[in-house]
């Protein structure tokens, strides 16, 4: 188990989808990482920070103006407390030379954080939609070394269009996928947990943020904390939020402007 030692005021946030497509959600974000600069000692991004990722050298060699800008505000939060990204369901192609440039660090889920508040599991969540098996699959196959290093080895026109294609497939997959299959599986947290150690979860990727209180099966209680998806776009209310932890506890907050 992957295992990082975190004191201080740490803050997670995932699922932001920037993109293109959310200009609004990305100056709610550049908001956050400005709150987190001054209010925060580390600031962990859990997954999903990027709607979709096809290699580093997309970022690095010409970017686009939005990833430019994305890039830019992530270096400033870099520089001025330690920052982490983790990968998520979406942007798990997200490499060393990506974190390098920004000056953050890749950060390996699921790992156990061990902070002022205690030992805390951190995952981004997908890998515990157990009974999702088609995604689950999926999951196998995009996360195998050499199926990833021969799709980053094609021209970047080649990977946009495969990215595109994967994404209405799965949009088109969810039309037909109950709410509760796209869940995480209380076995499988149970499972999690007592493997870790821990009696605390944090993660994302659902989109239900929520704090669950749980029993494990030795009887111990134990906490599900899940975070918001970001959304000042499209959605009928504006939403976004992060966890933040210290010596008091965890906290959930929401952006100011949700």
């Amino acid at each position: 188990m992957n295992k990082q030692a975190l004191r201080g005021t740490v803050w997670i946030a995932s699922d932001i989808h920037l993109g293109e497509a959310v200009p609004k959600t990305a100056l709610a974000f550049y908001d956050f990482l400005e709150l987190a600069r001054r209010h925060a000692d580390a600031l962990i991004l859990c997954g999903d920070l990027f709607d979709a990722w096809i290699g580093d050298d997309h970022a690095l060699r010409d970017p686009p103006g939005w990833l430019a800008g994305a890039q830019a505000e992530l270096r400033a939060t870099a520089q001025a407390i330690p920052l982490w990204l983790a990968h998520g369901n979406r942007d798990f192609l997200m490499g060393r030379a990506l974190a390098d440039a920004l000056g953050a660090r890749l950060l390996d889920t699921p790992t156990v954080l061990h902070t002022d508040a205690g030992p805390i599991l951190l995952a981004h969540g997908d890998e515990y939609c157990t009974d999702d098996l088609a995604y689950q699959r999926f999951r196998r196959i995009v996360h195998t070394p050499w199926i990833q290093k021969a799709f980053l080895a094609l021209p970047l026109g080649v990977r946009r269009a495969i990215a595109a294609r994967a994404r209405a497939r799965s949009r088109q997959a969810r039309r037909t996928k109950t709410m509760a299959i796209m869940d995480v599986n209380p076995a499988a947290i149970g499972q999690a947990l007592r493997a870790a150690g821990c009696q605390t979860l944090i993660h994302g990727h659902t989109h239900r943020p929520a704090l669950h209180a749980l029993t494990l099966d030795d009887g111990r209680a134990a906490r599900r904390y899940v975070l918001p998806d970001w959304d000042f776009d499209h959605a009928a209310a504006p939403r976004g939020g992060w966890i933040e932890i210290d010596a008091a506890g965890i906290r959930a907050s929401e952006h100011p402007q949700s």
